[in-house]
């Protein structure tokens, strides 16, 4: 794993000496994500400059040295992550005349661009991926992101500047760089918890996005987004062809596609091992891993002392029986109070998911011991292990069959009795709930389920689902969430279910479980790999019929009858349980002095940025236990944090000082 950066100028007359210092600025903003060694590309005549920082995983040797230049020396190029099928390729393409120095697979790509051109070898890399590519025959630069969104780039205008970098930090050290706050992807952050692609949280700075490359003229012209790749053709083309064999040939195809996608995950040079919560997707790599090894692989654990929340003695009793070398590590508050000042620079624009935490906490536990972690990262995804899928696709089926005015007045009841109340009311019933629904919280749920209740279509209702603030113009002061995430219809899919599904894959899979475990581990210098994000595990997943995948209103059924071969049931026949943090408590306690400093009402109404009013009363109803508001309070923290890191960091360079307001 990797960091990348840049720049191309439209104004030249810049000295190589110039050029190189900036971008070795840029590039020493990335040291996290590549500790081992740096490499710097300058053309002045262009003037471009390509700049590296390298986490060496394949290669240790100097050969591996990127920047790296293509044999017949027409291509520049950066990868940032891994091309797990380069050995394949590379085997072609000796056949076809061509000859090697390392064992690299940036090697491999830059001889695919000399064979069969840029785009199209994007279309035959199996990999997570950002490539930056100069071709010095056509003048043009060339940005790449792997087909599900693992590897990030950010690229835009800064005056006469075309920047571009793995985060934001790097593409902010660019003395031209220009940051002014883009309201509606603020608008779109308060609703989702992360900005979503291709917003970013700066007016003219982009995110690529999953499945795309641009390409930039040496005279500026930009030309992209376009799509190499796209799930929604690999979904369709699967669908057309549904698999219709006996459960036990389904199973035993799981276990070949799966084992094949972990074995090319588990290439590396460097110790690797797993990231263990004891759910299905993990303990299924894990098991997956060790059958392939010849010795025990190390898994790693972050557990919690509070009840509900912790899964540390079922990971535990799953690697004992796989019999990994297994460590693990119980978070406190202090722990949580340790990392925050962390998060604004890990993150580099707002981002509220709150096992952002415990996932660097597992990255840094697991960076001591290893280089490179395999995670179950897209399991849930791709084959209905979300608790929204089972109760939200009956909710839908309620709701279709439902006259409006029947469904309107339920809801208004509903929310006419006090949260407070109705968990009075669920009290005596807390015995007959799952172990993993707090009693506590039913009030919410309920009031929850009623601003359900009031959507007019699937769409409506899905957005809703997915949303921490139901409407981003009652928060955000002149927000409106523009561009937004263009949802797919319901028309195109067989069901409420398959839609969900297709959608978590398409945005909340890149935008917020992908950046969340991008930052985290690249904070801690590790890379992390997921066997489930292979092509050829989606079009597996999705040729499946649905009952294989959510059953008996189980999620994910498909895989606990393969995980059966590795584990007995008991170990994790259970309620599905999030890697969330307790953070209700935590911010009535231990957390409570750090928040009501960045929610004070004279605060928030200075900065211009949130309606301080709604904010207080969000914050005095969370206080006071009426309400639990725990995501909406964090989500607002985690921006008024980012902001507070921004504006130091203004300070601290008056040079570079932007208008921050939009």
């Amino acid at each position: 794993m990797c960091g990348l950066t840049g720049f191309l100028q439209t104004r030249a007359g810049s000295s190589r000496d110039k050029l190189f210092s900036i971008g070795l600025q840029m590039s020493d903003t990335l040291r996290h994500r590549g500790p081992d060694d740096e490499g710097i590309w300058v053309d002045e005549n262009i003037p471009v400059v390509l700049a590296f920082r390298r986490l060496s995983i394949l290669d240790l040797t100097q050969a591996g040295h990127q920047p790296m230049v293509s044999p017949h020396r027409r291509f520049v190029a950066m990868l940032n992550g891994e091309i797990y099928n380069y050995q394949e390729l590379r085997s072609k393409l000796t056949s076809l005349g061509h000859s090697f120095r390392s064992n690299s697979d940036t090697e491999v790509m830059l001889t695919c661009f000399e064979e069969w051109g840029v785009e199209e070898s994007l279309k035959v890399f199996d990999g997570m991926f950002a490539i930056v590519v100069w071709d010095c025959e056509l003048e043009a630069l060339f940005l790449a992101r792997d087909r599900f969104g693992e590897k990030p780039v950010y690229y835009g205008w800064s005056q006469d500047t075309f920047l571009f970098g793995s985060e934001l930090k790097s593409i902010r050290a660019h003395p031209s760089f220009l940051g002014q706050i883009d309201r509606s992807a603020l608008s779109a952050y308060v609703r989702y918890n992360s900005i979503p692609a291709p917003l970013s949280i700066y007016k003219d700075i982009r995110k690529l996005s999953a499945g795309t490359f641009v390409r930039v003229a040496s005279d500026g012209d930009v030309k992209g987004p376009y799509q190499y790749w796209t799930a929604k053709q690999v979904i369709d083309s699967a669908q057309e062809g549904q698999f219709s064999g006996a459960v036990s040939e389904a199973v035993t195809q799981a276990e070949a596609t799966l084992r094949r996608a972990v074995r090319s995950r588990m290439v590396s040079d460097v110790p690797l091992g797993a990231f263990l919560s004891g759910g299905i997707d993990s303990s299924l790599i894990s098991a997956l891993m060790q059958s392939e090894s010849s010795r025990p692989i190390q898994t790693f654990t972050v557990g919690f002392n509070e009840a509900g929340y912790d899964e540390a003695d079922n990971a535990r009793a799953v690697a004992r029986h796989l019999k990994t070398d297994h460590t693990e590590f119980f978070l406190t508050p202090q722990n949580v109070l340790d990392v925050i000042p962390r998060i604004p620079q890990m993150y580099d624009e707002p981002f509220s998911d709150s096992s952002q935490i415990p996932t660097y906490l597992i990255a840094k536990l697991a960076r001591g011991h290893v280089t490179v972690a395999l995670t179950g990262d897209g399991g849930d995804e791709l084959f209905g292990g979300y608790n929204r899928y089972r109760w939200h696709g009956r909710l839908w089926k309620w709701m279709a069959r439902t006259p409006w005015n029947v469904k309107s007045i339920g809801a208004k009841i509903m929310q006419s009795i006090s949260p407070t109340i109705l968990n009075k009311v669920a009290s005596p019933i807390r015995s007959l709930l799952p172990p993993t629904v707090q009693y506590s919280m039913i009030g919410d749920k309920l009031h929850r389920l009623a601003e359900l209740t009031e959507s007019r279509h699937p769409e409506d209702l899905f957005v809703q689902i997915t949303s921490t603030w139901g409407d981003p113009s009652e928060v955000v002061i002149g927000g409106d969430e523009g561009l937004g995430v263009n949802l797919s219809s319901m028309d195109s899919h067989k069901s409420f279910i398959e839609y969900m599904m297709y959608e978590d894959t398409m945005r909340y899979l890149p935008d917020d479980i992908l950046t969340k475990v991008d930052r985290a581990t690249m904070s801690a210098s590790l890379e992390s790999r997921a066997p489930f994000l292979s092509p050829e595990v989606l079009e597996f997943a999705w040729s499946l019929p649905l009952d294989l995948k959510i059953r008996n209103s189980q999620g994910k059924w498909i895989l606990r009858q393969l995980l059966k071969k590795f584990l007995p049931a008991k170990l994790f026949d259970r309620p599905k349980q999030g890697f969330g943090v307790p953070l209700d408590g935590w911010l009535r306690g231990p957390l409570r002095e750090w928040a009501d400093s960045l929610l004070a009402v004279g605060r928030v109404k200075s900065q211009g940025y949130f309606n301080a009013d709604l904010i207080a009363k969000v914050w005095t109803d969370h206080l006071s236990g009426r309400q639990n508001y725990q995501y909406h309070v964090w989500n607002i923290l985690m921006f008024q944090a980012w902001l507070e890191s921004e504006q130091a960091r203004e300070s601290s360079c008056p040079a570079q000082v932007a208008a921050s307001k939009g």
